[in-house]
């Protein structure tokens, strides 16, 4: 049963190393901008940074604790400012929105119960 909170971890994780390396290439900063993010390019440039950093940490379960509170860092303020589904008229967009809010909501969760207890026992973090 050790395999299962490493399969967890690179389940988890695999959302953040992937986009985290597109938003660091800038892809995504037109939406950004279009969606009222102030300083756009920089701003999502910043986001995929510690969205990378706090997933690869969390896949391979290195300082994971730290990796976990980068990616809430990540996605607090990303919900909020891409996923305002409360504000869009048309109903359709704003069950996307939703949906995408509530799966970040569901990833805050994830990470912080690897934040609280750890990356479990197949990581770097507990090597012995």
């Amino acid at each position: 049963m050790k395999i299962v909170p490493l399969l967890g971890r690179i389940l988890f994780a695999l959302i953040f190393v992937m986009s985290g390396i597109n938003h660091v290439g800038g892809a995504g900063a037109d939406y950004a901008a279009a969606s009222g993010v102030p300083a756009a390019n920089i701003m999502v440039r910043l986001a995929g940074l510690l969205a990378l950093v706090g997933g690869l940490s969390i896949l391979l379960g290195y300082k994971a604790r730290i990796g976990a509170w980068l990616v809430v860092i990540f996605l607090i303020p990303v919900t909020f400012a891409m996923h305002k589904f409360w504000g869009i008229p048309d109903q359709m967009a704003a069950q996307m929105q939703m949906a995408m809010f509530m799966k970040n909501v569901a990833l805050i969760g994830g990470a912080l119960f690897i934040a609280y207890f750890g990356a479990g026992p197949l990581s770097v973090d507990n090597k012995s």
